[in-house]
C-alpha cells in the first residue's frame, strides 16, 4: 500500500504551476512555487522538522521539553505538527499585528501563544524575540530553534526547495523571486541555483519599510507578514540577492487577491509582494525567460484581513466611506489633560496612585526614565489592579511601580483608522496612540465612546 508513516512526510515536492492571467502582460514565463501545499499550509513547513530533528540530535531537546519561538506564524505551524506527533509542548510568541487566524490555528495544535506589540524595537524587552529569549532562559528544558540564527533554515531550502525547483524546470531557470524574512528561503535556494547556474538572477521582494532593501533608512512598521525585517538575521546572506524590488502593503494585499480570484490560488499577502516583484522584473525581460516565483502560504490564514472588505476599506486599500484616523480623536479629547500621563517604572506605587486621582484617570502608561519614545514604554498600571494589590498588600504603595504594572497597553498609528483602536480596546481599557516611534496620546474606551457619540449627533 502506498502510505504515509506521519503526515509530516507529505512535506516538499510543491509543484509549480505556469501563472497565465495574472501575467499576461510578461513576454516570459511565470512560474508559481505553491508552497501552500506543504503539510502546515507555507514553505516554513520545510524548516520546522529540520530544526527540531537537529536539537534532538546535538542533544538540546530531549523527550518532553519545551519548544520556544518567536514567529509571525507559519513557523509556529510547521514546529507545532511536529511537536504534537514528537510530543514536546510549545509556546510562540508573535507580534500582535498577525492575524487570528494564525492565533487560533496555533491553538488548535495545542500550542500556547503569547502576544507582544508590534511596534517597539527589536533590543525592547517587550519585543518577541526578547520575549522570547526570557521564557527560553526561565523554562526548564526549553528550547529556542530561533529560525533567524538556525543554520538548518537556509540548509533545509538549499536541501530540498532549491532541488526541485530545478528539478521540475530542466534547469531553464533565470529569475527566482521570493520575499526574504528570516532569509532562509532565499539564501538556501539561491545558493543552490548560483552553483548550478552562476548568472541566474536572484531577486528579493521586499515590503516598504523593511531594512533589506532600503539599509540606510530607519525600519518602520507595515501591514505585510512574514517577511521583511528591522535587523539581520544571521541565516540570511545578502550576498546572493542580485536586486531587491520594493513593494507597498497595497500592491501586495491587492496581488495577493488577484492571483485567488484569477488563478484560484488562494494565497496570503507575501505572495502578493512576491508577484509583483516577478511581474516588474518579468516585462523588463524577453520571451524566453523563465520565471519562479515562491508562493509562501495560504490566504486561509488571512481571511479576516485581507480578504476581509471592511479590512481592505479601512485601511484604504479598497474604495469604501471615508476612513477616520485615530489621531483625529485624540484633537478633540475633552478636558485639560496633557497628551500623555505617565508614571515613570521606579516611581513609588503611592505617587502614582496620587497622578491617577489628580488627573481623574483610571490607568496610565509606566515608562523608562520618562521617554516619549514608544521604545520607553514598558508596562501600565491600572487602577482595579492596583486596588485589588493594595488592599491585599498595603505595603505594596512603598514598592516600586515596576512591582506592580501589567504589559503595556497596546499600541494604535495615529494614522491607523478608528477601527484598529476599537479592536484593541476589546480587550483593553487603552491604547498608547504613536507617531514615528513617538508617544502621541493615549486614548480610552471612553475617549472612544464619547467621539462616537459626538460625530452621530454631528449627523443628526
Amino acid at each position: 500500500m502506498e502510505v504515509l508513516d506521519s503526515f509530516l512526510d507529505a512535506m516538499g515536492h510543491t509543484p509549480l504551476v505556469r501563472l497565465q492571467r495574472v501575467a499576461r502582460d510578461v513576454p516570459g514565463t511565470v512560474l508559481g512555487k505553491l508552497e501552500m501545499l506543504n503539510p502546515g499550509g507555507s514553505v516554513k513547513d520545510r524548516i520546522g522538522l529540520r530544526m527540531i530533528e537537529a536539537a534532538e540530535r546535538d542533544g538540546h531537546l530531549r523527550p518532553g521539553g519545551t519548544i520556544v519561538e518567536p514567529t509571525s506564524g507559519n513557523t509556529g505551524h510547521g514546529l507545532a505538527i511536529a511537536a504534537a506527533i514528537r510530543g514536546y509542548r510549545c509556546i510562540f510568541v508573535m507580534p500582535d499585528k498577525m492575524s487570528q487566524e494564525k492565533v487560533a490555528l496555533l491553538r488548535a495544535y495545542g500550542a500556547e501563544v503569547v502576544i507582544t506589540p508590534t511596534a517597539v524595537a527589536p533590543e525592547s524587552p517587550e519585543s518577541y524575540y526578547k520575549v522570547a529569549d526570557r521564557l527560553t532562559e526561565e523554562i526548564p528544558g526549553a528550547f529556542q530553534p530561533n529560525q533567524y540564527f538556525n543554520r538548518e533554515n537556509p540548509k533545509a531550502h538549499y536541501e530540498t526547495t532549491g532541488p526541485e525547483i530545478w528539478e521540475q524546470t530542466e534547469g531553464r531557470i533565470d529569475v527566482l523571486v521570493a520575499g526574504v524574512g528570516t532569509g532562509g528561503t532565499i539564501t538556501g535556494i539561491g545558493r543552490y541555483l548560483k552553483e548550478r547556474k552562476p548568472d541566474v538572477l536572484i531577486v528579493g521582494a521586499d515590503p516598504e519599510g523593511s531594512l533589506f532593501s532600503a539599509p540606510d533608512e530607519p525600519a518602520r512598521p507595515y501591514l505585510v507578514e512574514g517577511i521583511g525585517e528591522d535587523f539581520w538575521p544571521e541565516t540570511f546572506d545578502p550576498s546572493v540577492v542580485d536586486r531587491y524590488v520594493r513593494v507597498s502593503d497595497r500592491n501586495s494585499f491587492l496581488w495577493a487577491r488577484r492571483i485567488t480570484r484569477e488563478e484560484g490560488i488562494l494565497v496570503g499577502g507575501s505572495s502578493g509582494t512576491a508577484l509583483f516583484a516577478a511581474l516588474e522584473v518579468g516585462r523588463e525581460l524577453g520571451p524566453d525567460a523563465t520565471i519562479v516565483v515562491i508562493l509562501p502560504d495560504t490566504g486561509r490564514n488571512y481571511l479576516s484581513k485581507l480578504y476581509s472588505e471592511t479590512w481592505m476599506r479601512q485601511y484604504g486599500f479598497v474604495e469604501g466611506p471615508e476612513v477616520v484616523a485615530v489621531r483625529e480623536i485624540l484633537g478633540v479629547k475633552p478636558g485639560e489633560l496633557p497628551a500623555v500621563v505617565a508614571v515613570g517604572a521606579h516611581e513609588k506605587v503611592r505617587h502614582a496612585v496620587d497622578t491617577l486621582q489628580q488627573f481623574n484617570i483610571s490607568q496610565a502608561p509606566v515608562t523608562r526614565d520618562g521617554g516619549e519614545d514608544v521604545t520607553a514604554l514598558v508596562g501600565s498600571i491600572q487602577e482595579r489592579d492596583l486596588l485589588d494589590r493594595i488592599f491585599r498588600d498595603p505595603d505594596a504603595l512603598q514598592a516600586d511601580v515596576a512591582e506592580v504594572m501589567g504589559p503595556p497597553l497596546p499600541l494604535v498609528e495615529g494614522d491607523d483608522p478608528i477601527e484598529v483602536a476599537f479592536d484593541r480596546l476589546q480587550s483593553a481599557p487603552a491604547v498608547v496612540v504613536s507617531h514615528d516611534g513617538r508617544t502621541l496620546g493615549v486614548l480610552t474606551r471612553s475617549d472612544l465612546l464619547e467621539f462616537l457619540a459626538h460625530s452621530r449627533r454631528a449627523q443628526t
